[in-house]
């Protein structure tokens, strides 16, 4: 892709970015308890003791979450460690009860990785993963509520993440997008967690910094916390860079700090300032043995494994022959791409993945609808293209069938059957109204014979009008210059 380089008066830069992604692990109770990880329910109705940091109360490590986390690692490309310990990482927040996080620290689960992603002009590039570990959630602080007090949930504390960082290998907002994207569409391919955003089950710090084009040092760099939304983070890496350019070409100083983005004014303000790994004061987390896996845990895992973005993309370009473009678009989702393979069973796959992309993917977006609650079927969809295929219908009376089978969920053979709309395909019958057509305009055959030979399209068309659009456009082409030409 062209290079993403951000030109002052001064100078080019480029800016460079990390990415650290918490990701809430799809579990039915915590990490470390054993309450439950409903989402939405009312505040504070899933605390167990534990999460509530009761003195004398013991975490003890909820088997699912290594389980996905394991299956997430797989799914990075990475380096599953068969040893890794639990950390006390110090801090005080108003919605951590115990004032410490039980997280990973030296020794993670999930060593280093990698994604490949896909760019708007065709080209991919390979994202390094640095690590991934597994920790507890803190809860929510609600400051909207009162306007002089601030309320606790503590439902979301102890919910299992998994923790993605990864290399510095940005240089671009979309080239973060993507990842994110991608990142996403693995997640939920595993079914390891949702990646919804909006409920904050995925969350992204951005680590960013500027450095002349050129340049090879890294610069310090500044944390966007909590980012909700892959277009928030694209805004974030933008504005900030910017920022820090302004800085140094006014003679100021970066130092390293977490900053808040706002997404309405699209400013950032200061948090709190550097942060190091001996600020949280790490120690080994007493009440946890280290976490040992064998190669029959590992393998077990692998076994499980089905099949993600990258290769389904590839199988569809080369076994069904789709594009590059749109396998990437119906392989991002995985209900998408598993609803595409089902309509495309048996039919022309190229001309299903248009009808996807066009009128169904229109449909879905009118009515607010996601692919689970679509009106229409995946078989229903593919038998559409079958009968347009077949010459049982036109095109054109395709996309009426189509309206009708997003309003009652009725298949096309049903439709096209009881409304009439079988394609004539009778040479007789198409004849007879092609005579009719041509007797009725006498100065436009003329003119047709004196080489204005694109009024062959009018006498279609006409043709095509007077048969309510099922006589089959092919025949009444054929026809029509034949009888021209006579």
């Amino acid at each position: 892709m062209a290079e993403y380089i951000i030109k002052t008066a001064q100078n080019e830069w480029e800016v460079v970015v990390g990415l650290e992604i918490h990701c809430q692990i799809i579990s039915k109770s915590k990490i470390f308890s054993g309450a439950s990880t409903e989402f939405g329910d009312d505040p504070n109705v899933n605390v167990s003791f534990v999460d509530a940091g009761m003195p004398g109360m013991l975490p003890v490590l909820n088997k699912e979450c290594v389980h996905q986390a394991i299956k997430t690692g797989l799914g990075l490309n990475a380096q599953i460690n068969k040893y890794s310990e639990f950390s006390r990482k110090n801090y005080f927040y108003a919605d951590m009860p115990t004032d410490y996080q039980i997280t990973q620290f030296r020794y993670p689960i999930v060593g280093e990785g990698q994604i490949t992603i896909d760019l708007s002009d065709g080209t991919t590039k390979n994202i390094g993963i640095e690590r991934m570990h597994i920790e507890q959630d803190a809860g929510k602080s609600i400051h909207d509520l009162s306007p002089t007090k601030s309320y606790i949930d503590l439902n979301r504390a102890g919910v299992g993440l998994m923790e993605i960082v990864t290399k510095p290998d940005f240089r671009s907002p979309e080239e973060a997008g993507a990842f994110l994207r991608k990142l996403r569409s693995i997640l939920r391919y595993l079914g390891t967690c949702d990646g919804n955003m909006d409920e904050g089950s995925m969350r992204c710090d951005a680590n960013i910094s500027v450095r002349p084009l050129g340049a090879d040092e890294l610069r310090p760099r500044c944390e966007m916390k909590n980012v909700n939304s892959v277009k928030f983070v694209m805004q974030a890496i933008e504005n900030e860079a910017k920022r820090q350019i302004e800085v140094y070409e006014n003679g100021g100083k970066i130092e390293q700090e977490t900053r808040q983005f706002d997404p309405v004014s699209g400013q950032s303000k200061v948090m709190r300032k550097k942060e190091f790994a001996h600020d949280y004061r790490y120690f080994p987390e007493p009440d946890l043995p280290p976490l040992v896996l064998s190669d029959e845990d590992i393998e077990k895992v692998r076994l499980e494994m089905v099949e993600l973005p990258d290769a389904k993309k590839a199988r569809f370009i080369n076994e069904l022959g789709l594009t590059p473009y749109d396998a990437m678009v119906i392989c991002e989702n995985k209900e998408i791409a598993d609803f595409f393979e089902k309509a495309a069973h048996g039919h022309d796959a190229k001309k299903v993945a248009n009808w996807l992309m066009g009128d169904f993917f229109a449909m879905l977006n009118k009515k607010r609808l996601d692919i689970a609650h679509s009106p229409i079927c995946a078989e229903d969809l593919g038998a559409l293209v079958e009968l347009i295929q077949k010459g049982v219908i036109s095109g054109k009376i395709a996309k009426d069938v189509f309206e009708i089978m997003s309003e009652t969920g009725e298949n096309p053979e049903k439709i096209v059957e009881e409304k009439g709309l079988k394609q004539v395909t009778d040479t007789a019958a198409i004849e007879a109204i092609i005579d009719n057509v041509i007797a009725s305009n006498p100065d436009n055959v003329t003119a047709y014979k004196n080489g204005k030979t694109n009024l062959m399209g009018w006498f279609v068309g006409q043709t095509l009008k007077l048969s309510q659009g099922k006589a089959n456009p092919a025949i009444v082409n054929q026809l029509v210059k034949a009888k021209l030409d006579q």
